[in-house]
């Protein structure tokens, strides 16, 4: 049994390690991809893809991991990873065996390696079959089996939990990531979808991987092409980079557009999640919200969010409404509940707060 005396030793030892002073002497992240100029993966970080369905995720996906292979350029991505951080670990959550393997040639392919010749720096696991703790302990155990890791590539990061929308889930996942990352100093590159109905990345993990990731890639059909695939910024710690494109050509390889001119410039830049949203337009969707007073009832207080978000200009699913009512009440405080009534926290002097109050038993 762990004592005080222990724990608080244990604590002092973190304490320690955690400390930074001003004489403290930190090397630079190793820069290992590169879209033009634009830092996108050091080690010791993590970083996200995102997209939906149909998006050519994967094939961009594997040119990522054809250029870390090569340590060459495909598509727009420059890739460099320092010797004894050559091997690669991709892992497959959604797709059989058989679909893995067509993954795996084409980015052999697309390295211009053979194509029924193991590759001793990839090693690809398909994990759709398990449960995501098993999934979770097999990549923890993959990677303290070998070194020499420098990318690890997790197509489906989604499966890692059961529910997307779990806090506690989503920050186990994130914490996993950034462990991973700093112990065995590999970058970390992950896929999660986007809604299908919206712009928004998928369930709590999608808002914090945005919040903690290096960098956030959204690969999009082209509005102007429907064979296009166009490749953008989303989020990134570095400089942001002009939009390239890729086709599949007649090798079922993705090439690069040359010349891409970006159809959508004028588009409006994408909400990727109600974190993003100032609190200035929270309140103001809130007073749209309460403006009859305090809202009986869960489905009805989600109805009423929905109808003042939509005309704010921010439409989502009952599933999004549903989180960005349990972040007001929880983490902003912008909201509260007694028994089944949620009233408004208004900045200004709130009369709700009286009439609750005025409704409690004595």
């Amino acid at each position: 049994m762990e004592t005080i005396a222990n724990k608080a030793e244990e604590n002092e030892r973190i304490f320690q390690e955690a400390s930074i002073q001003a004489s403290y002497t930190c090397p630079m992240p190793m820069e290992i991809i590169k879209v033009f100029n634009s830092v996108i993966a050091t080690l010791g970080n993590f970083s996200l893809s995102t997209g939906k369905t149909k998006a050519k995720k994967t094939f961009n996906l594997s040119a990522v991991v054809s250029a870390a292979l090569t340590n060459s350029k495909v598509l727009e991505y420059w890739a460099k990873l320092p010797e004894g951080k050559r091997r690669i670990l991709y892992v497959d959550t959604e797709q059989s065996k058989f679909h893995c393997l067509k993954v795996l040639k084409r980015i052999l392919k697309l390295s211009h390696l053979p194509e029924d010749i193991d590759c001793d720096s990839l090693d690809f696991i398909c994990l759709r079959e398990y449960s995501p703790q098993k999934r979770m302990e097999v990549i923890d155990y993959a990677l303290s089996r070998k070194e020499g890791y420098g990318l690890v590539v997790i197509d489906g990061i989604r499966d890692l939990m059961l529910d997307i929308n779990s806090t506690t889930e989503s920050v186990q996942v994130v914490n996993n990531l950034m462990r991973w990352s700093s112990k065995y100093m590999v970058h970390i590159h992950c896929v999660l979808h986007l809604n299908k109905a919206d712009n928004n990345v998928r369930g709590h993990i999608g808002t914090e991987m945005i919040n903690k990731a290096e960098s956030v890639l959204l690969v999009k059909k082209s509005g102007s092409n429907p064979h296009i695939s166009e490749v953008s910024v989303l989020n990134i710690r570095d400089k942001e980079f002009s939009p390239f494109a890729f086709r599949i050509n007649d090798k079922a390889l993705p090439e690069l557009v040359e010349n891409y001119v970006n159809t959508n410039v004028n588009e409006k830049p994408l909400f990727t999640s109600y974190i993003e949203l100032t609190d200035e337009f929270h309140h103001k969707a809130l007073s749209n919200v309460f403006r009859n007073g305090p809202i009986k009832g869960y489905e009805t207080m989600l109805t009423a969010m929905a109808e003042a978000y939509s005309e704010l200009g921010f439409k989502r699913q009952r599933s999004t409404i549903s989180n960005i009512l349990k972040y007001l009440k929880e983490e902003r405080q912008f909201v509260r509940k007694t028994d089944k009534t949620y009233y408004y926290n208004s900045p200004s002097k709130n009369e709700d707060r009286k009439k609750e109050k005025e409704e409690e038993p004595s």
